[in-house]
Formats: C-alpha cells, structure tokens, sequence
C-alpha cells in the first residue's frame, strides 16, 4: 500500500519513507499518524467539521490495516514455504550426491603432457567414456553373462574418448574396440595397494579396467595415445537400462528384420522389425551389446551400432530433456546418478551439471564419432601404424574431425613475432626417445643438435640431463617473444610447426627429440595423410539420423 491509498492525507518526504520499517511498499505505517492533529498553515485548530471528516476517514482506513497484516502474515507464510522449498531441494540435492560413485582418475605413475591452452586460454576437455561388463549384481547377472562370471575382474567392453575442443565449437568421439592390443602400464589399486606391473607383452585393453579400477584404463588410454584425460564416466548394464527408460526411449534403425541369436546360443537377444525403433531398458542394452548379427559380426560393428545410439541419444536429450519436462530431467538426474562411476572431479551434481552444459554446446551437426584404425592381429586387432597415431595427433592438437576449422588452424600456425638471425638464436635439445618399452637412443640429443649446428643454428647445446619420454618431436618456448624463433627451429628441420608449443616448463626454446625420430639426421616425413586418417564406413556425423545398421546374413528373420 502506498502514501496515496488514503485521499486527502499528507504525504511524506522519500527519505523518511525510505528510512521507515512499518508496512507499505513504500516502507512506512500510515497509523503512526493517525492521530496527529492536522494543521491549516496558520496554527490555529481544525474546525469540529474536520475532525468528523478526519474520524469518517481514520475508519475507513482499518480495513486497509487489517488487509496489511493480512498481507504481512502472507508473505510470512510464502517465506516459510520457501525456505522450506529450499530445504527439500538442498536435502535432494545431498541426496543425489550420495548416490554417485568416485575413483581415482589415474592409477598410473605418468601422465600424459596437458594441451597448450589457445589464444583465447581455453583448453579442450577429454573425458573416457567406460563401459562394464560386469555381472558382481544380481541386475547386471540377470541382464547378461552366466553365473560362472560373477566375481570375476569386470571387463572395460565399451571405450569411447569424447573429445570436446577449446573454443566448444565441436566434439570427437573416438572408439576402441576392446580387443585392441597394447601394452598397459603400471598401476596400483587405490583401495588395496597392490601394484599390477607393466606388461611386456601386448594385452587386449579391455583387462585394464581389471588393474585397480578405470583409473588404469585412463592410464592405458594416455598411453598409447598421448591424450590427456580429464575425466571418466564409466557405467555398467543396469546403469545403462536405467539410463534408456529415463530418457524415454532412443531410436535406433536397422535394414532388415534381425535377431541377434545363433543356433549355439551367442548373441545379445536384440529382436527388431526393419526401420527405425525406440529402444529402451535391456532392448537398449541389446542394441549395445549387439555383435553377432549385425554387418561382419565383429566389434568393429559393434561399436559403429554404439555410435549410432549414441547420436540418437544426443539429439533426444536435447529435444526432449528441458525444463519444460521437469519430472524427466529428476528421472534423468536419480538415475543417472545412481549410474554413473566417475572420476573424483566429477564427485557432486554440481560439477556434473556444468559439464553436461559444456557438453551440449557443440550442435549435433559438429559431433564427428569414430572407430580407432586398426589392423587385424589373428583374432584380435592392433592401432593401425601411422593412421592411429595421426588420428590420436588430430585429437591432441584440438583439430576438429569433421574437417571444417583446418582452413582456420593453418593460417594460425606461423607466428606474427618475427625471428632473430639463426646464429643468435639460444636452443638446447633433448633426448626424449625413450619409450615404455624402449631405452632412449644414446646420444640422440647430441646427434640433433650437430645438425641444428651445421644448419647455422651455432648456439645449439645439448642437453646430458637423464632421458625423458615424448612420443613426438616437440619445440617448447617459454613466452610470445620467443615464438618466432622456435618456429625457424621447426622450419630449419622439417618439423610441423603444429609441434611448437608454448610452455612455461622450459626457460627458453627447447627441442625434445621424440620416439618419431630415434634415427637419421632429417625429421622423418609423416607417411599418412591426416585428411584420410578417418574411415568414411566407421564415421558418423551427430546430425545424419539417415543411417540403419546392415543386418548380418543369418540373422534375419
């Protein structure tokens, strides 16, 4: 209620309104003055006629009191409804938190180099998506796998790297299929202490979540990619059910009638007419799982069907999960939290919701989901030499898959900061041949630098420190003033100046040699050709919603 609800009486300066703490919007009691006689300007007492007309107004006004307290006790009531509100949401919100499960991020003794933040200061984000096989619940025994599996290590069947770049502006996803060949790294249980050593031989990748948790898998992963990993969300079978009824059902397509069984009893069970189903609950997981049945029956299949689900899913969440379905999004939020294993930088909703809102900048039409290339080992299949690696270096200089922002990558490469003379140019090289399963070259350090030397470069020392790890020749600097000069490093040798990186750990321009380069006086050209890097079969792109899986001869019904 204002000053002028009540005609005729006399209205007060802002300052006092403003200064007062009774009822009103404008923050004073009109009844404190009530009874205050009224004054004509000459001092002498209102006439008895005014004092009725005073009276008849002072009695209208009691409604008005009574309508303020009423008011008052309402909005006391809507403060206690609130805070209550708030409460509940805060006890729901404690209640979320403890349903999700945390790991260490990696259990491994090395790390692989974080990327060099862009112009901008930002830096991409890597997060291992992991999914388990295990069947250590009486959910996970009845939707897959046979007693004799329960206890049993579970498995890391599923592993996709979502690859989200700096500027947000688009998303990779690369998989690997779970029987790729590699040697994993030393890791140690965090709950046991027990110390699973390096393997000589190459083990299929899946085993590593067996090696203390999924934080070897994010080991294993930085390993034989190079790829520093932020974070893992790993989830099992009812995880995944749980997570498919939430959302409300996925659409998934394939050719013709199939049935994924054979007459020795492999197969995941997925049973669908031809063209396109809303799967989910355990026929999602089916679809998942599917392996016999689908293309060449192979994992390679396998994990093109996930890829598929998974642009599906993408474009479902963001058309359907808004706030506009509230009971869908505190569906999604329970189950998803009571899915997820992750990382321990991922331990609240918090942190959990501002990745999902990083997540879903990126446009489906940006999102590029692929398979690592590989070669076939017997059964088995291995990274395919020079593609795999070209692929996981698009991956590592933040360059996007579907090709759209190399023009852009090019033209930022050479450095606005102009080069001193080749002789006053200060480098010091050193020796990082060294692998996890190879000694460093000796004297490689000194081997480069005769050659930077013979090149005019007559600063040039070597480094005799002990040897380091660096799977790529890579040429550090340590501020923009010395950009210049690193890159006419880079340009003297042949070397991609994509490989010259800024970094605050070297004093000033630094040449590592890397485990590229173990021989030769010249830098070893790449022999693959990073637009082809990608199989257009293995590829999907976020947006197409066009694609059905090939049904596998056998399983048609």
């Amino acid at each position: 209620m204002g000053r002028s609800g009540v005609r005729g009486e006399r209205s007060r300066p802002d300052s006092h309104a403003e200064q007062a703490g009774g009822a009103g919007e404008s923050g004073w009691d009109e009844s404190l003055y009530e009874d205050a006689p009224e004054v004509d300007g000459t001092g002498a007492d209102p006439e008895p006629a005014d004092r009725r007309r005073r009276a008849r107004r002072r009695a209208g006004s009691r409604p008005k009191r009574r309508r303020r307290r009423i008011l008052r006790w309402t909005a006391g009531v809507l403060a206690v409804l609130v805070l209550g509100t708030a409460g509940a949401g805060y006890l729901y919100y404690r209640h979320l938190n403890g349903n999700i499960k945390t790991d260490k991020l990696n259990l491994g003794d090395k790390r692989a180099a974080e990327p060099t933040p862009n112009a901008a200061g930002q830096t991409p984000l890597n997060i291992l998506l992991i999914g388990s096989d295990s069947r250590n619940s009486k959910e996970n025994l009845k939707l897959g796998g046979h007693k004799a599996s329960v206890g049993a290590p579970p498995l890391a069947d599923v592993q996709m790297l979502l690859h989200l770049s700096a500027d947000r502006s688009n998303m990779s996803v690369v998989s690997m299929p779970r029987d790729t060949l590699a040697q994993l790294p030393k890791c140690t249980d965090p709950e046991t202490g027990k110390v699973y050593e390096a393997t000589v031989s190459r083990q299929m990748v899946n085993t590593s979540l067996a090696r203390g948790g999924p934080g070897c898998t994010v080991a294993t992963w930085e390993q034989l990619t190079g790829i520093h990993i932020d974070h893992f969300m790993m989830v099992d079978f009812s995880g995944v059910v749980s997570m498919a009824d939430a959302i409300g059902g996925v659409p998934v397509c394939v050719d013709a009638n199939v049935y994924s069984r054979n007459s020795q009893g492999e197969g995941s069970g997925l049973k669908l007419e031809k063209g396109t189903t809303y799967v989910k609950g355990e026929q999602a997981l089916q679809w998942l799982r599917t392996r016999h049945g689908f293309e060449d029956g192979s994992d390679i299949a396998r994990a093109k069907a996930q890829h598929m689900y998974m642009s599906s899913m993408v474009r479902e969440l963001r058309k359907n999960a808004t706030f506009s379905h509230p009971n869908r999004l505190r569906s999604l939020a329970e189950e998803a939290t009571k899915a997820l294993h992750v990382d321990e930088g991922l331990n609240t909703v918090k942190k959990l919701y501002d990745l999902s809102n990083e997540l879903k900048k990126p446009s489906p039409g940006r999102i590029t989901m692929t398979t690592m290339p590989f070669v076939y080992v017997g059964a088995r299949v291995a990274p395919k030499e020079g593609a795999a690696e070209a692929l996981f270096r698009l991956v590592r200089d933040d360059v996007a898959l579907d090709g759209k922002d190399k023009k852009k990558k090019a033209e930022d490469e050479v450095s606005d900061d102009p080069a001193a003379a080749d002789a006053e140019i200060a480098v010091q090289v050193r020796n990082g041949t060294r692998t996890a399963t190879l000694a460093a070259v000796p004297g490689r350090a000194s081997a480069v630098a005769q050659v930077l030397t013979g090149k005019g470069f007559t600063q040039t020392v070597a480094d005799q420190a002990q040897s380091q790890i660096e799977d790529e020749t890579v040429i550090r600097y340590p501020s923009a003033d010395l950009e210049g000069d690193a890159q006419a490093v880079a340009k003297s040798l042949g070397i991609p100046l994509s490989s010259v990186k800024k970094s605050t750990d070297v004093t000033g321009v630094t040449l590592v040699v890397g485990a590229d380069w173990r021989t030769g006086n010249a830098y070893p050209k790449k022999s693959v050709d990073e637009d082809k890097v990608l199989d257009k079969e293995q590829t999907q792109n976020g947006a197409d919603d066009s694609k059905c899986m090939k049904v596998e001869q056998g399983y048609s019904w």
